[in-house]
């Protein structure tokens, strides 16, 4: 596996270094002991595996959109993106999205979900009103977008070859199967990452119906 940190403080053209605030819309998994158990619960094993980096019940996301550094969107900018977002997205209803088993991939562990037409209307909405406000100043990110909560983080000492069959190996053991969840919010964070955990502060908040 490979330093998932490592792969976006050095990403081509738009690198994201540790400590810089970003703003990303995402969904948020619902708040309750429910999603925790069943997200998180069953595979603490494998997100505690040595070399991986565990995400927190109150740091789980859903990405929609990474957007831009916050320092360079004035408060403005930010209130003028956000209202267009209202706009576009206004008795929309909640959107509901079944996870699959974690897989474990070359970065982390991610459970993937569906259906996907939903994630990409919103990014390509959260998208359209960045660029209304803000024109080709950022990159778009991510550039495919797919509905996925990451549940670990592949860190410094990410484990190798052998540690990624072991894992897989142990997620075979474990009896879990898939979790429906419904978000009824699009949230707006400026968010940054400690190369051990990403973080964010709370922008903005507007229900999807």
């Amino acid at each position: 596996m490979r330093d998932f940190f490592a792969g976006v403080e050095n990403r081509g053209t738009n690198p994201w270094p540790e400590g810089r605030a970003d703003l990303h819309w995402h969904l948020l998994p619902p708040s309750t002991p429910h999603t925790v158990d069943t997200l998180l619960a069953p595979y603490t094993q494998l997100t505690r595996y040595p070399g991986m980096e565990e995400v927190l019940p109150k740091w789980l996301h859903l990405t929609v959109l990474h957007a831009g550094p916050t320092t360079t969107a004035t408060a403005p900018e930010i209130t003028q993106m956000t209202d267009r977002v209202r706009d576009a997205v206004a008795g929309t209803g909640p959107i509901r999205m079944t996870f699959s088993r974690p897989s474990i991939g070359s970065l982390g562990i991610e459970r993937s979900a569906r259906p996907g037409a939903p994630l990409r209307r919103l990014w390509d909405i959260t998208w359209k009103a960045t660029t209304a406000v803000v024109g080709d100043r950022w990159e778009l990110l991510p550039a495919v977008p797919y509905p996925h909560i990451t549940i670990a983080y592949a860190g410094r000492d990410a484990p190798d070859d052998a540690g990624r069959a072991d894992m897989k190996g142990l997620l075979a053991d474990v009896d879990a199967g898939e979790v429906a969840l419904e978000f009824g919010t699009l949230t707006l964070v400026s968010q940054w990452h400690t190369h051990k955990r990403i973080v964010w502060e709370r922008l903005a908040e507007i229900p999807l119906g």
